[in-house]
């Protein structure tokens, strides 16, 4: 897939807009242990290990395949602060410690599909319970239901919710949870075809007051 670019000199270089938007996000929410769900060549996750090594990047890729074309031709290898795993994402999340993660990336497809398991009220339930910041990419060709779908769980989910932007076009849906309190959560939920920086940055600041 296109989203796998990687710049094979720079680790840390992000071809594509929503992965620049992603870490974004990430960064101004501070959150320097990150669970990627959806794993591709790992461009994310290893752009961030690059900037941030005593971090911790972990990958879940369902598709072992992918994973050795990464290996053998994308220049993926063991590196301080990132671990790939080949597993099943829901599975693996469902596993996971209550706030074991400051965030979660859900970035996963079959097709040109998000997996059904990975955004029902289930799974985006103990998206919350693991982590306190959740973003999830969509781009997929039941576009309407699936982000009234992804934002009715993320509401079933979080506490507050609110979008910025319109659902059209190549579309990011990104959940953000900010901790003023011990027990307040929010969430941003961004929707846009192509949010300019300035746009995305005030959404998030917004989130925290």
């Amino acid at each position: 897939m296109d989203a796998s670019y990687v710049d094979l000199a720079d680790a840390a270089h992000l071809e594509f807009d929503y992965m620049r938007w992603l870490r974004i996000v990430l960064r101004t929410a501070a959150a320097r242990t990150v669970l990627h769900i959806g794993g591709g060549a790992c461009s994310l996750a290893r752009a961030l290990a690059a900037e941030d090594p005593t971090g911790r990047q972990e990958v879940c890729e369902v598709d072992a395949e992918v994973l050795a074309l990464a290996r053998a031709h994308l220049g993926l290898r063991r590196a301080p602060g990132l671990r790939v795993r080949h597993a099943e994402g829901r599975s693996h999340l469902a596993a996971q410690p209550d706030r074991s993660w400051d965030a979660i990336v859900i970035d996963a497809f079959i097709g040109a599909q998000i997996p059904a398991e990975l955004i029902t009220v289930d799974a985006l339930s103990d998206a919350a319970r693991v982590a306190r910041l959740t973003l999830i990419n969509v781009v997929d060709d039941r576009l309407a239901r699936v982000v009234r779908d992804v934002m009715s769980a993320l509401g079933a989910a979080y506490p507050r919710v609110w979008t910025l932007g319109q659902p059209v076009g190549n579309t990011i849906v990104a959940g953000c949870t900010a901790a003023a309190e011990p027990d307040l959560r929010r969430v941003a939920a961004l929707a846009a075809a192509d949010p300019s920086p300035a746009r995305l940055t005030v959404g998030v600041l917004r989130s925290h007051p």
